[in-house]
């Protein structure tokens, strides 16, 4: 199930807080590694657990491929986590927390994933779990100083928006096995790492059925797909695959559709962003049958 967002305004909307709330530096990776650090330094300080740093642009240039400055990082509080976890299982799509620091047209932009997006994208209601979840971002936030993040555009953003979902014949165990293992059989992938989620809630004293997000990249194909349209860096590359247990037993498998997040950011998509659509879902559907 997906819907699609082809709002030019939404997307106007977004890149005009950017440019309004970040300064601009002499060097725009310079600029970018200064906002991507000072958020790194922040997160640290709150003690929020590192998951990940993707820098999208030098992965790019290794592969041959030119792109803007990009880089994102993802770091993790479990009992948010899990409390958000507990009302809605798909809401691991855009878990754990995450911030993208890019050039665009010659600012430097860092923009973050709020808990008004996930509430909306995952139909959440729990207030208790998203006030959780600001207060934790907002400490982080804080931090930052010298630049002002700024929360990714919610119009338009309504539930399962631009999901992408199959339905596996496997258990999500053995669907994981299958899917590492098809992702990795392409020359030009990158596996990043998982997170366990029903492995962390478990470790906060709540059960929780089996779900895992599984990180992965391909540097020479997103740094194409980006390489106009750098906001989608922090939904699309790393690419991000949620599997977790169905009322069956079966697997379910949750992405995002690329040419939607970049018509939700910038009004229009290209041949790339839609031929890795059709890529990733026909690898995963070989993977799931």
């Amino acid at each position: 199930m997906r819907r699609l967002a082809k709002s030019v305004s939404a997307a106007a909307l977004c890149l005009a807080l950017a440019f309004v709330s970040n300064a601009a530096f002499a060097d725009p990776q310079n600029s970018v590694d200064t906002a991507f650090e000072t958020v790194e330094a922040a997160a640290a300080a709150v003690l929020f657990t590192p998951v990940i740093q993707i820098d999208h642009a030098r992965l790019a240039a290794e592969e041959g491929v030119v792109m803007p400055p990009s880089r994102v990082q993802l770091f993790s509080d479990a009992a948010v986590n899990t409390s958000i976890l507990q009302e809605n299982v798909r809401a691991g799509l855009d878990l754990p927390f995450r911030v993208l620091a890019y050039e665009q047209d010659g600012e430097t932009v860092v923009s973050y994933t709020s808990s008004a997006f996930l509430a909306r994208r995952h139909n959440l209601k729990e207030a208790s779990a998203l006030s959780q979840f600001d207060t934790r971002l907002n400490e982080m936030l804080a931090r930052t100083e010298t630049i002002v993040p700024v929360a990714v555009p919610v119009q338009n953003i309504g539930p399962d928006f631009a999901v992408i979902e199959l339905k596996s014949q496997y258990d999500v165990a053995v669907t994981v096995a299958r899917l590492k293992e098809a992702v990795m059989a392409q020359s030009d992938t990158i596996w990043f790492g998982e997170i366990d989620f029903q492995d962390n809630a478990a470790n906060e004293g709540v059960s929780l059925l089996p779900a895992q997000l599984l990180l992965f990249g391909g540097p020479a194909p997103g740094g194409v797909a980006m390489a106009q349209y750098p906001a989608i860096g922090l939904d699309a590359f790393c690419q991000k695959l949620l599997v977790y247990e169905d009322e069956d037993g079966k697997a379910i498998v949750l992405f995002n559709d690329i040419a939607a997040m970049a018509e939700h950011y910038y009004g229009t998509s290209t041949d790339p962003q839609a031929m890795l659509n059709k890529r990733l879902t026909a690898t995963f559907s070989t993977a799931l049958n």
